[in-house]
């Protein structure tokens, strides 16, 4: 009887903890820019950020979700990398990259800026950028916990372009699947 209790109580706990979500359906959520990011047709040098956002639902209560976003100079439009889970998002792959707006809400949650590089040099450190996006492994894999996921895949590149200096914050759940996976190898 008490076993019987204790699921009862874990299932009704797991049903209000799915349910519950600050920021109402996800297909009306903002996706709108938050004004972060520099307008691209009034700045010519070179842009790149990592932004991060609360993720969707009850995730976002202690997860973030990562994406980078960059302009070359003398581009008009800013080009988003980024993972996202949904099967058949990006035809198939989680991976994507394409042009979009750079500093958008996730799903009506506000991003923050977690690195920014601006200025001439920043055109080669998007070109290692786009070169390690590309080579990622796990484009066609996702998992939520403990990974691949949106911030495996910052955390991959920027482990692939030690030149960002980025540091991910621990609310980025996944960004340590990396070390996971070569801690089994060897």
């Amino acid at each position: 009887m008490d076993l019987f209790k204790l699921l009862l109580v874990c299932a009704l706990g797991g049903l209000l903890l799915f349910s519950c979500t600050p920021r109402g359906d996800w297909r009306t959520a903002s996706r709108e820019s938050a004004g972060i990011a520099p307008d691209p047709l009034h700045t010519r040098e070179a842009v790149l950020h990592i932004y991060g956002a609360d993720a969707w639902g009850w995730r976002g209560w202690f997860a973030i979700h990562t994406w980078i976003a960059a302009k070359r100079t003398d581009e008009d439009q800013y080009t988003l990398y980024d993972v996202v889970g949904w099967r058949g998002y990006y035809g198939g792959q989680v991976i994507g990259i394409n042009q979009d707006i750079p500093d958008r809400y996730w799903y009506g949650a506000r991003p923050r800026l977690l690195k920014a590089h601006q200025g001439a040099e920043v055109d080669l450190l998007i070109d290692a950028v786009d070169a390690a996006a590309r080579a990622y492994p796990w484009k066609q894999t996702y998992k939520a916990f403990p990974g691949p996921n949106s911030n495996t895949f910052v955390a991959w590149v920027a482990r692939e372009v030690p030149e960002l200096g980025l540091d991910l914050p621990f609310s980025a759940i996944g960004s340590g699947f990396i070390d996971e996976v070569e801690d089994r190898a060897n």
